[in-house]
């Protein structure tokens, strides 16, 4: 068994090196030009994936990530469709010849690492919190394609959305937002940045609360919000992480609440879709019970 195992691990050395060596025979990228717009770009997250399909130009995207099709993590899935697919993976990418890789600041670290080893340039996104990181990121993906134009154009119609939202604000009203575990998002979040963009309260912020952190049922009831987001009805199998939806307490804000739900892909990447979320939230507050 010991010998078995010894050329097994040799084996599995030799192969690691082959491929190593294959990698270096194609050559690398650490030569081109920074400065020249990419012409063949891999994104590796569901965020620079959309990004970048907002922005590129005809032919330049060639792959986004496997959650850039999927309808449950990403508004574009459709359009996800036309390009080919990767799944992170350092060698799939590596062969695809990009002359750009785009990746998340928590993106497969281990690929981006082995990826910049052998000399392909990738240029990390950090998560969008905020309105400005919204349009931090478009500016920065339109200057890293060479697409400044069209970024300046998505940044204007980000602009104008919000600017739509303030000039016809609703009644001001608390919003809870809910979910599995009674997990919130709170100050430093996307969604606590799409609430006040929607010129609503969140209640996570009477707290003093930061980031995405659990709600206990007694301060949601306490805080009696006029809107419920998330939870409710209409959940899958059952789960532990979703009883909380059906305790007595929960159910009695339902009856005094309006409540409603937002697709998950509208709040994980920052982008002009991302209002959609603050336009959904400003009608549920202009309704009967969301108003009283």
């Amino acid at each position: 068994m010991r010998f078995s195992a010894s050329k097994a691990a040799k084996r599995s050395h030799a192969s690691l090196s082959g491929l190593m060596a294959a990698f270096l025979a194609f050559g690398c990228f650490g030569n081109a030009v920074a400065d020249e717009a990419p012409k063949r770009v891999v994104s590796m997250n569901v965020c620079t994936d959309q990004l970048a399909m907002l922005v590129a130009g005809e032919g330049q995207l060639h792959s986004v990530s496997h959650l850039a099709a999927d309808p449950n993590s990403s508004v574009l899935a459709e359009q996800a469709r036309r390009y080919v697919v990767n799944h992170g993976l350092a060698e799939e990418v590596f062969l695809m010849h990009p002359d750009l890789v785009l990746a998340g600041t928590y993106t497969t670290r281990t690929t981006v690492g082995l990826l910049r080893r052998l000399g392909v340039r990738v240029e990390e996104f950090t998560p969008e919190s905020s309105i400005e990181d919204i349009r931090a990121n478009m500016a920065r993906m339109g200057e890293i394609l060479g697409r400044q134009e069209r970024a300046g154009e998505l940044i204007a119609e980000f602009d104008q959305g919000l600017a739509d939202l303030a000039a016809k604000p609703p009644p001001r009203r608390a919003v809870a937002l809910y979910e599995p575990n009674g997990y919130t998002s709170g100050a430093g979040t996307l969604v606590d940045a799409i609430v006040a963009a929607a010129g609503l309260e969140n209640v996570a912020d009477r707290f003093g609360l930061v980031g995405t952190v659990q709600l206990p049922l007694e301060l949601l009831v306490l805080a009696a919000p006029n809107l419920l987001v998330g939870g409710g009805d209409g959940h899958g199998a059952p789960a532990l992480a979703e009883q909380i939806f059906v305790h007595p307490a929960y159910r009695a804000l339902l009856g005094s609440a309006e409540s409603m739900t937002v697709p998950g892909p509208y709040t994980i990447c920052g982008a002009p879709f991302t209002l959609e979320v603050a336009r959904r939230l400003q009608a549920a507050a202009r309704s009967e019970r969301g108003a009283e």
